[in-house]
């Protein structure tokens, strides 16, 4: 992802910059087993820029006990080709519910 990346989530403010999102990351650390599946539905690549749109399954299950969360949609992601041919991720929208 790149440094200046936006990640939108539903309900939420937009999660701005890779440390941001290492921070919020760090802080589930050791607290929650997360397991994901995906499905992607399209990508199109227009130069130095693509979109990648998918269908995502994700349960979060805290280690300590309690009740899995389950959320399931879309996701959204737009990406740029870096000058060393690297794609990254520069702005995603996950629409989970």
């Amino acid at each position: 992802m790149s440094e200046d990346v936006v990640f939108l989530t539903p309900g939420r403010p937009p999660l701005r910059g890779r440390a941001a999102f290492a921070a919020n990351a760090e802080a589930m650390r050791g607290r929650v087993r997360i397991e994901a599946t995906s499905r992607v539905e399209e990508v199109r690549v227009m130069g130095a820029f693509a979109y990648c749109w998918t269908e995502l399954a994700v349960t979060v299950t805290p280690l300590q006990g309690g009740s899995p969360t389950r959320r399931s949609g879309h996701t959204l992601s737009i990406l740029r080709r870096e000058p060393d041919g690297r794609w990254v991720v520069v702005r995603d929208a996950n629409l989970l519910t």
